[in-house]
């Protein structure tokens, strides 16, 4: 994890923001959304087709369709954080509303002496990820301290105390202003060095909390063709919209009464947006060997998209006699204006394979009797990356940044792979569904576990040309939480466990 603080720090003085490899994963590590149908098979839609999820997932299956279909899917999401940090448990909790796919789908007639029986368009919206969640935590640490990020900045630049003072208006400089972080005296009234205010040594009671909100959609406009109802190929066009905003609280807090020791408290506020849009491509194709089998492969390109970030931050700490209670921001530094950052990040291509057995296979598809199917998908995570915009293509410091970014991404994250599998019986109307899947972990370093493990059931309802069906999905996470990274010593983290339960409600009309 060393190499990846030194990214994080490289960049300070060069942009408001330091893009990091978790900005990366954020665009490629998230479960399977859809229809609630969708959901409740476990995100299985490789090979099956005949929902309008399959325009995100593999378009092959949109050639399935012979009728136009209206689709709606308004959901709920409930996150059930807990936090093991230092020893010291917390729970961090936050609901919010979200939607699976939703959009419309228009069949083609059968082509008279033809083998290409059947076509269908289709444009959906689906929420890939849901942003909104809060990650809270805290702990006792005589190890380390968020300020020593900051005297590695300053030492690692050699910074006189102009450069403390004003290059850094989004970091070091607000902990140098408020005596957080101060000088230390050589020969001469010269600048020997920086030094913490904070008693490492002693402990402190460090509390981390992070409100974010926002999510990646997806439009998607794909088409598909039904050759001799046994191979169906389909593409679709996405145009991903991403929008995620970060408010963070952290503070550190001497635990004792000591009232010499030159530290009371700090605290630091950051409030960071990211917005961007894109776009990309997903190709696929289903085969049926035999009436009841059907084989699928999908591939989706990685996609492009240009992002805009703002980032404003803030801190306030008391020094007892040493300076007393100081605060700066950088608004104040910055004529009042939020620091800016322009980029282009490319997303990590995935591949999906796939294969489904229906039961009793007829074209009549209300005369099914259900199905299983599953799904094995390979995320390329070390695949994402940065680059800087048209605009700043000439800019040295830049490029070298970036190139030092990317080659982060490749050591920090590995591909990996992704199983899904569901099912459905049909009684009449009436639909029974369950499914599960596993999302392995991104992270190169096996010391950092992550994973996600899905369970979920559903019922549907199909009649008169409508139908509606009700999921419920519950996922259990497992990953870490950085409070911040340094360079010369082991880094600590939080354990993150819990749940994220999603409700979601699809509504469906033949028009």
């Amino acid at each position: 994890m060393k190499k990846l603080l030194i990214i994080c720090i490289f960049f300070s003085g060069i942009a408001a923001h330091a893009q990091t490899p978790e900005d990366a994963l954020r665009t490629a590590w998230f479960t399977q959304n859809g229809t609630a149908r969708n959901m409740a098979v476990g995100g299985t839609m490789g090979s099956l087709g005949g929902d309008i999820t399959a325009n995100h997932v593999n378009p092959a299956g949109l050639g399935f369709y012979k009728t136009n279909e209206l689709v709606l899917s308004p959901g709920f999401l409930f996150n059930n954080n807990k936090f093991n940090f230092r020893g010291t448990d917390s729970t961090g909790k936050k609901s919010a509303f979200g939607y699976g796919t939703s959009g419309i789908i228009l069949a083609g007639n059968k082509r008279r002496k033809s083998t290409w029986i059947s076509s269908a368009f289709a444009i959906s919206v689906n929420q890939l990820a849901n942003y909104n969640n809060r990650v809270q935590y805290t702990g006792f640490n005589n190890y380390s301290s968020f300020t020593e990020k900051y005297l590695e900045e300053l030492t690692r630049d050699r910074a006189d105390t102009n450069a403390a003072l004003s290059n850094y208006i989004f970091g070091s400089s607000l902990a140098f202003r408020t005596f957080l972080v101060d000088t230390i005296s050589g020969p001469g009234g010269t600048v020997a060095g920086y030094q913490s205010l904070v008693p490492i040594s002693q402990g402190v009671k460090q509390l981390y909390d992070a409100q974010s909100s926002g999510g990646y959609n997806e439009i998607a406009i794909g088409t598909a063709g039904n050759i001799g109802d046994q191979l169906y190929l389909g593409i679709s066009f996405t145009i991903p919209i991403i929008k995620y905003t970060r408010n963070l609280f952290y503070s550190e807090k001497d635990p004792t009464a000591d009232g010499t020791n030159s530290f009371s408290f700090f605290e630091y506020r950051e409030t960071y947006s990211s917005s961007g849009a894109g776009i990309g491509a997903k190709l696929g194709m289903i085969y049926k060997p035999q009436e009841s089998l059907r084989l699928g492969f999908a591939f989706h390109t990685p996609q492009l998209i240009g992002f805009t970030d703002n980032i404003r931050s803030s801190m306030v700490a008391n020094t007892e006699t040493y300076a007393g209670l100081r605060s700066e921001s950088s608004d104040a530094l910055n004529n009042g204006r939020a620091g800016v950052a322009k980029y282009n990040m490319t997303t990590p291509w995935r591949m999906i394979g796939s294969v489904s057995y229906v039961l009793r296979e007829v074209n009549d598809v209300r005369m099914q009797k259900g199905f299983i199917s599953a799904d094995i998908e390979y995320v390329h995570y070390k695949g994402a990356r940065f680059n800087a915009t048209s605009g700043d293509a000439g800019d040295i410091g830049l490029s070298n940044y970036y190139s030092m970014l990317n080659e982060t991404i490749k050591d920090t994250y590995r591909g990996n792979v992704n199983i899904r599998l569901g099912g459905e019986l049909k009684f009449n109307t009436i639909m029974v569904r369950l499914g599960t899947a596993y999302y392995g972990s991104p992270y190169k370093d096996q010391v950092l576990k992550a994973s996600r493990f899905i369970g979920s059931g559903g019922l549907g309802y199909r009649n008169k040309g409508m139908f509606i069906d009700l999921t419920y999905s519950h996922i259990l996470n497992k990953d870490v939480q950085f409070p911040y990274l340094l360079n010369d010593k082991a880094n600590t983290f939080a354990v993150q466990k819990g749940s994220r339960g999603s409700l979601m409600l699809t509504l469906g009309f033949k028009i």
